[in-house]
């Protein structure tokens, strides 16, 4: 029974790219915890540009790292596989980061040994341990709301697209779901987790205001806008990889089962 399942090419080709969807988005969530300086990251100089009434520099969120892959994943499963797949992935993906982040939590409540050495120094021995993994509840809730408001639109928009535009331009579909579903991924999260989230949740830092709100998740969407153009050659290399490896037929079956599933 498995040795037909692993036989089955499309099969094969759905394990693969929920694999990638599926450690994309958890490490996304994992590494978000951290700000840091896009400028300064790679060295330039902070441009003299003011936004929302100060100076703007990109500060932004590790995981954009990794957030236009998963969309990208997102729109190849849709071609593929249709809102079912991509829904069932994301609920998937959704229980798959609570469970990590309940054991995360369940590490964190471990006592200490003296022979563990991260974050000598510190007042608490495990502080950075339990700084990185220890994300506060309303970061957690706030990539989740994010992250399935997100998908929601990717997969609304790209079959917009698709019923208009027909097979031809993959990239219309692909980047133009994207671009709509990340804009407002990057504010989401950020006023759930910073704004509000701090706000009904003590001990978790002082809370953003709104213009932090505004200006880093402008600076994320454009990040991640730039980032969803240059990977739009990735977008057509992974299509013509699949096509060669499902084969013209077979590709074609899947992408009208995948159409007519939308109604």
């Amino acid at each position: 029974m498995i040795h037909n399942i692993l036989k089955d090419k499309s099969t094969k080709l759905f394990i693969l790219l929920a694999g990638i969807f599926i450690t994309s988005a958890l490490l996304a969530e994992v590494i978000g915890v951290k700000i840091f300086s896009l400028e300064d990251t790679v060295g330039v100089q902070r441009a003299n540009i003011n936004l929302f009434g100060s100076p703007f520099s990109f500060h932004l969120t590790a995981g954009v790292l990794l957030w236009p892959l998963v969309f990208v994943m997102t729109d190849i499963i849709n071609e593929y596989y249709g809102t079912r797949g991509v829904k069932f992935l994301s609920y998937l993906t959704i229980g798959l980061i609570s469970y990590a982040f309940l054991i995360f939590n369940g590490a964190i409540a471990l006592s200490p040994s003296e022979y563990f050495s991260i974050g000598n120094g510190i007042d608490k021995p495990d502080a950075a341990f339990r700084g990185i993994f220890g994300q506060g509840m309303w970061i957690i809730i706030g990539s989740m709301v994010a992250f399935l408001v997100g998908q929601v639109l990717d997969v609304l928009v790209f079959h917009r697209i698709k019923k208009v535009t027909g097979e031809k331009s993959i990239w219309l579909r692909a980047t133009g779901s994207t671009l709509v579903s990340q804009l407002v991924d990057s504010f989401v999260v950020l006023f759930i987790a910073f704004y509000v989230g701090k706000r009904i949740q003590a001990g978790q830092g002082d809370p953003w205001s709104l213009h932090q709100v505004l200006v880093t998740g402008t600076g994320n969407y454009i990040y991640k806008f730039v980032v969803a153009i240059l990977l739009t050659p990735v977008i057509y290399g992974v299509h013509a990889w699949i096509e060669k490896y499902l084969g013209h037929g077979l590709a074609a079956e899947m992408k009208n089962a995948a159409m007519k599933s939308e109604g």
